[in-house]
């Protein structure tokens, strides 16, 4: 064989070998996507799945507040209830709307104990608590100009609404609110008991302390009881019509879902919805 047709195959077999190898790079390539699609559709089915575990146990709360059987209905004083659904491990609690501090009819008192046990020091939660009264008050006092001035020097280029909040996430618009307090408070906080102060009965931690006259030890005392499990006379049969619901769901291989839902029940009546959805999250977040 000439010297000219070795070459010649020597060049047609380093051909062969970089098509080869180039073969081999788009099928592993195309492997890798392949997998990466896998896992991508695995971890949306879970959670999707995990979704409506997570809606099946707000509607199995909706459905417990409205037990035909008043005994088995669920305390609205946010215990947790657990149970299974189609694989998931499911918990859903339920609080009361007569339990929160209402932004639009909280007194003055019950406002400032509420961002003081938060973790607000005393001067800017009194700052706030003033903010907070002048922005939902209709009426614009004499004096109203100086917050405005305030928000405009703080560079905000709005001043208090001068009416009733219009959702909970309109507190944080209000001058001086820290964003870690609203973060604690948003839970505590409703639009919707119409009440001067929580009720005892239901509220959670923070609107619990912000009762006046509410004292460290009888709060600790009410909080013991209901992780206790002691259900009070009066919950048994006074369970208000507006409720704040969360309910998580847990696969086995831990992927998680929270919904929550705030909504007002309505009672059996013909042609109409038993109850209405006045506000829907989904996760943790505010």
């Amino acid at each position: 064989m000439s010297c000219a047709a070795r070459r010649q195959r020597g060049v047609a077999l380093l051909v062969v070998l970089w098509a080869c190898t180039l073969l081999a790079i788009l099928l592993g390539g195309y492997a890798m996507l392949a997998r990466t699609e896998g896992l991508q559709a695995r971890y949306q089915f879970a959670q999707t799945q995990a979704h409506y575990a997570a809606e099946a146990g707000l509607m199995r709360g909706i459905y417990a507040l409205q037990d035909p059987q008043a005994p088995q209905r669920w305390i609205t004083d946010g215990r947790p209830y657990p149970f299974a659904f189609d694989g998931a491990r499911v918990a859903v609690s339920i609080v009361s709307e007569t339990g929160k501090v209402d932004l639009n009819a909280a007194s003055a008192d019950v406002l400032l104990n509420l961002f003081r046990a938060a973790g607000m020091p005393d001067a800017q939660a009194q700052a706030v608590t003033r903010n907070v009264v002048d922005w939902r008050s209709f009426t614009v006092s004499p004096v109203s100009t100086v917050p405005n001035a305030a928000y405009a020097q703080a560079g905000l280029d709005y001043g208090p609404r001068h009416g009733p909040f219009g959702t909970v996430e309109e507190l944080q618009m209000v001058l001086g609110m820290d964003p870690a307090v609203y973060r604690a408070v948003a839970s505590q906080v409703t639009l919707w008991s119409g009440r001067p102060a929580p009720d005892p009965n239901t509220a959670p931690p923070l609107a619990l302390a912000a009762i006046p006259g509410m004292t460290p030890q009888q709060a600790q005392s009410i909080l013991a009881s209901r992780s206790a499990g002691v259900v009070q006379p009066v919950l048994a049969g006074l369970q208000g019509v507006t409720h704040s619901i969360r309910a998580e769901a847990t696969l086995t291989d831990g992927t998680r879902a929270v919904v929550r839902a705030t909504v007002r029940l309505q009672g059996i009546r013909p042609n109409a919805s038993p109850y209405a959805v006045l506000r829907w999250q989904e996760g943790d977040g505010e």
